[in-house]
C-alpha cells in the first residue's frame, strides 16, 4: 500500500481516530477501509465521481463555469444599468410634462 499525507477536516479527524482508538487499528487503516469500501462497486465509484465533478470540476470545467459566471454577472449588470437609465429618462420625461 502506498503511504501519502491527507489532511482532513478536524471534525473529520476527531471522529476517524476516535473510531480507530475504538477499534484498537491505525487511523490509517480506517481511512484504507473507508477507500475499499467506497469503490467496492461500480455504483459507488461512479457517485463518487459525480460528486468529485460537482465539488471540484476539472481544470477546463472550472475554467468555462467561471467564464460563464462572468458572462451572467455582467449581462444582469447591463441590463440593470438599461433599466435605470430607462428609469432616468421616464423620470425626465414626467418633469417636463409638468
Amino acid at each position: 500500500m502506498d503511504s501519502f499525507l491527507v489532511s482532513l477536516p478536524s471534525k473529520w479527524t476527531s471522529f476517524l481516530k476516535g473510531v480507530a482508538d475504538d477499534h484498537d487499528v491505525d487511523v490509517s487503516e480506517v481511512i484504507g477501509g473507508l477507500c475499499d469500501w467506497v469503490f467496492s462497486s461500480p455504483q459507488y465509484k461512479r457517485q463518487f465521481e459525480v460528486w468529485l465533478d460537482t465539488v471540484y470540476p476539472l481544470k477546463g470545467q472550472a475554467q468555462d463555469r467561471a467564464r460563464a459566471k462572468g458572462e451572467e454577472a455582467s449581462l444582469r449588470e447591463q441590463t440593470q444599468q438599461n433599466e435605470d437609465e430607462q428609469e432616468a429618462h421616464e423620470d425626465r420625461d414626467y418633469s417636463e410634462d409638468r
